[in-house]
């Protein structure tokens, strides 16, 4: 079983930053890709960012130039750099871990249970 775990979310003023981290466990020897997705009510669960082992990335349009996506290979580690954060900014915010390798077994993909951004005045 791999668990996923989000942190680093909170609440924060227009203009502000926060770093969101992500650890994968679970007797793990190899992640393939890691990224960020965050979802409204109601709405669709959309990639923020994403990006291999190989440390390729991809940022949705929205956030390109403000959001910094990175990993730790060694740790099964992501992180996400948020900066001059916007109200529109404010989801839950999940982290997925694709292409996992466990001594039991392969997934094909595992989420965390995500964490909240809220960004308000």
């Amino acid at each position: 079983q791999v668990q996923v775990v989000e942190s680093g979310g909170g609440l924060v003023q227009p203009g502000g930053s926060l770093r969101l981290s992500c650890v994968a466990s679970g007797m793990i020897l190899r992640v393939n890709d890691m990224g960020w997705y965050r979802q409204a009510p109601g709405m669709r669960r959309e990639l923020v960012a994403g990006i291999t082992r190989d440390g390729v990335t991809n940022y949705a349009d929205s956030v390109k130039g403000r959001f910094t996506v990175s990993r730790d290979n060694a740790k099964n580690t992501v992180y996400l750099q948020m900066n001059s954060l916007e109200a529109t900014d404010t989801d839950v915010y999940y982290c997925k871990a694709a292409g996992v390798t466990t001594v039991a077994g392969y997934y094909d993909d595992a989420w965390g249970q995500g964490t909240q951004v809220t960004v308000s005045s």
